[in-house]
């Protein structure tokens, strides 16, 4: 992606990365669509291992031969290269269909189709057709001033090629069936937790927007997370979640100074690990927690250059919010807000994990 101008509106278009989605793979080579905030893009990665030599007009180098000093026709063949080449080319560019900045894209279960979704819309594309997309979720209303929330997310189901889901602002996950309609502004479900009025506060709303989904590989479960914890739904319950952990609770008192410096408006990943047994998010400071669904524990991990040297074993973080504290814990107060874990990643079949922290990209592997 390179950065781009938005002439209509006047707007400059950032050359980041806001998802990454890999293709099933086919043949030796590997494809993935990326997006910035406003255009997608399907990537063709492969690796050359031979290059082409023998030929007539010019040398290896690509130097023009002398007309005259050719004698012989030699025939093209190709050679084996000293070293693997990686080589990433476009394949096809799918842009003018959003109006506001994506968040997320997901890859549908038949191949063929994949949505993107941005603040009020969600797009349905083939990937054959870079000109031709579908709306199949429009939340906008007819005078802006009546918006009362947006789109944070959107997956579709790994199994039924016919559901998908997505999120918004308010905390609320809805469930969407396309064989009903065309526009799947009506939802056939709608996941919500019922509002505590007790710790009812002036930043309920802010902390309760869901800021990443994802469904299990079994289809039954969905993850979701929002500012302070990991919520767990059944597909089959929607009056509440099955499962509930708490990330940074030890923040709760903090919402205030984190409002005002934006803080409080970060985006957490949540991704599952192994069979679905497992959970990870990232949080402040570099930590990342890992829940274990089958015991109920959890534990908190620090990403840095010292954890990640070979053969090093992780430590478990623990945080103090009292004036008194142990030697192994920090104090709540000098966690570092500017670094954070805000996307991570599981290995769909090892027990390997890799989370980005800042501009650092972490592998950590288990035993």
């Amino acid at each position: 992606h390179e950065p781009q101008f938005d002439y209509l509106k006047s707007i400059e278009i950032e050359e980041k990365i806001n998802e990454i989605q890999w293709l099933k793979r086919q043949n030796n080579n590997l494809f993935l669509l990326s997006t910035n905030d406003k255009v997608i893009k399907l990537w063709k990665v492969s690796e050359r291992r031979y290059k082409l030599d023998g030929f007539n007009l010019h040398d290896e180098y690509g130097v023009q031969r002398d007309v005259q000093s050719i004698n012989t026709l030699r025939i093209p063949h190709l050679v084996p290269v000293n070293e693997i080449l990686v080589e990433a080319t476009t394949k096809k560019v799918y842009d003018k269909a959003h109006v506001y900045h994506i968040n997320s894209i997901s890859l549908n279960s038949d191949d063929e189709t994949y949505l993107s979704a941005d603040d009020l819309r969600i797009n349905l594309w083939h990937m054959e057709y870079t000109n031709v997309c579908y709306n199949i979720v429009d939340i906008k209303p007819v005078v802006m001033e009546d918006l009362t929330e947006v789109i944070t997310a959107a997956k579709f189901h790994p199994t039924h090629c016919n559901h998908f889901v997505y999120t918004s602002s308010r905390g609320t996950i809805r469930l969407c069936d396309m064989r009903a309609r065309a526009l799947c502004d009506q939802h056939s479900k709608l996941f919500e937790e019922p509002e505590d009025s007790t710790t009812k506060s002036f930043f309920s709303e802010i902390i309760s927007s869901v800021s990443d989904v994802k469904f299990s590989s079994c289809g039954r479960y969905m993850v979701s997370r929002d500012y302070l914890t990991v919520k767990l739904w059944d597909i089959n319950m929607d009056t509440r979640p099955v499962e509930t952990y708490n990330v940074h609770e030890y923040l709760r008192s903090k919402l205030c100074s984190l409002y005002e410096n934006d803080c409080i408006f970060d985006k957490f990943e949540v991704v599952w690990g192994g069979p679905s047994n497992s959970i990870l998010t990232g949080s402040y400071n570099n930590f990342f927690r890992i829940f274990d669904r089958n015991n109920g524990k959890d534990a908190c991990f620090e990403a840095s250059r010292e954890s990640a040297k070979p053969k090093t074993q992780l430590k478990h973080c623990k945080v103090s919010v009292g004036p008194k504290r142990r030697k192994d814990e920090i104090n709540v107060d000098l966690l570092d807000f500017n670094h954070k874990i805000l996307h991570a990643h599981w290995h769909p079949k090892d027990n390997v994990i890799a989370v980005a922290a800042t501009n650092n990209l972490y592998l950590f592997t288990g035993k």
